[in-house]
């Protein structure tokens, strides 16, 4: 289990940081479309938020807290900045990772999530979920905008 999350975990937040660089149009990752919610900018911020306060702040006890408001309410970072908060949050996630023995993943998780007990590898396994859909939504806006 702990290879595997590493190693799509790894994986995933690489893609998140191509896809980001992808934009032919560095601005257009500020704008928001009609009946489209979030930039993607905003997502990139808030899946940074996201793995750095589950992952890092809750199983690697790292200090990093959370401004969840302010990954939707911040504009405009520069797409070098979004790309070394990625690449940090990516040592982030694989160190802490990393750090666990196979053991810690069948354990409960340290918080509710959300307001139940679950196990350590079942909110990993839905961490990673939540990746790839937004990491999917960052695709999809980029394909409309960059035509």
């Amino acid at each position: 289990m702990k290879h595997s999350l590493i190693e799509l975990f790894n994986r995933d937040i690489l893609r998140l940081i191509e896809e980001m660089k992808s934009y032919k149009n560095e601005s257009n990752i500020w704008v928001k479309e009609p009946n489209i919610s979030n930039s993607a900018g905003n997502l990139c911020l808030h899946l940074a938020g996201n793995l750095n306060h589950f992952i890092g702040a809750i199983l690697g006890n790292n200090g990093y807290v959370r401004h969840r408001e302010a990954e939707f309410a911040t504009k405009h970072v520069p797409l070098n900045d979004l790309k070394d908060l990625v690449e940090k949050t990516r040592i982030t996630v694989i160190d802490t990772l990393t750090s666990l023995d196979e053991k810690d993943f069948t354990n409960d998780f340290p918080v509710k999530f959300p307001d139940q007990t679950r196990t350590t590898d079942f909110v990993l396994i839905h961490l990673a979920g939540h990746l790839n859909y937004h990491l999917g939504q960052i695709n999809y806006h980029r394909r409309l905008l960059d035509k």
